[in-house]
């Protein structure tokens, strides 16, 4: 995928759509992809856009060159004057919460393809996807510590249910290089590949989820993240009620036709 010579937010934020699956690719890598204001506005969208597409589905997440996103670049975001108390609060709202969210959020499965240095928020966008693939050279860096900061852009509310509450503290506390190999043995990334079989495994990843029944994926996703704030009575009845709303989609009968008739089955995504 290659970007038009002039700079504008289209190709800095690359967009394509093949095979059932969006690509979201982030394209600033002298900036080792660190994403501005009017980036993450593009990819928030770019989101919300695939769930509203029955053609999308699967999105797939990645960079150019040799960093994932090393985090905000807060040169970008629009000034209102003198800094009053809550600005802070709000801009962290309305910014990087609304992009992890957007991820979460997004009604179809998420996979980061991770190419090299991902780094603060760029850490939380890709630990907010479904799935995480990591070429091997990639590494990920809870950097808020080293200047001070508090980790926004929900690391505080991801990294815990990821790994458990006390390696994340370890990683938040210390901000120390995570390399990919040990992010997957953490259980932060599900496959670290060669850097020249990143895309080749992302695309036949994703290929493979938008072969498949996107609905019932869409609330399998919903249901495994309420699932860690739910007690058990409360997700049981989710389940339930995600159950009894997927049989009437089209996929489900096709799916119970097809191992009635023994055949494979051939999912639309309705």
């Amino acid at each position: 995928m290659t970007s038009s010579p002039e700079i504008s937010l289209d190709s800095l934020v690359l967009h394509a759509t093949d095979n059932g699956v969006s690509w979201i690719t982030l394209n600033r890598p002298e900036a080792m992809n660190a994403v501005t204001w009017d980036q993450r506005e593009r990819v928030i969208s770019l989101l919300a856009d695939a769930s509203a597409d029955p053609a999308v589905r699967a999105v797939v997440i990645t960079a150019t060159g040799k960093g994932f996103c090393a985090g905000a670049d807060l040169r970008g975001t629009p000034s209102g004057g003198e800094r009053v108390p809550g600005d802070v609060a709000r801009t962290i709202r309305l910014g990087a919460q609304r992009l992890i969210a957007a991820v979460l959020d997004c009604e179809k499965p998420v996979i980061a393809a991770v190419n090299g240095t991902a780094a603060g928020i760029g850490a939380h966008l890709a630990f907010a996807c479904d799935l995480v693939i990591a070429a091997e050279p990639a590494k990920f860096i809870e950097v808020f510590v080293r200047r001070g900061l508090v980790p926004d852009g929900g690391g505080a509310y991801l990294l815990p249910r990821l790994v458990g509450p006390q390696r994340a503290k370890e990683l938040m506390f210390f901000g120390d290089s995570l390399p990919a190999a040990d992010a997957e043995r953490l259980g932060l990334v599900n496959r670290v590949v060669p850097a020249d079989e990143l895309e080749k495994t992302a695309r036949a990843w994703a290929e493979r989820l938008a072969t498949g029944p996107t609905r019932a994926i869409a609330m399998t996703k919903q249901l495994v993240n309420a699932s860690l704030e739910s007690d058990r009575a409360t997700a049981f009845a989710a389940e339930a009620t995600a159950q009894e709303i997927n049989m009437t989609t089209a996929d489900a009968n096709e799916g119970v036709a097809s191992f009635v008739e023994r055949r494979s089955p051939s999912y639309e995504g309705r």
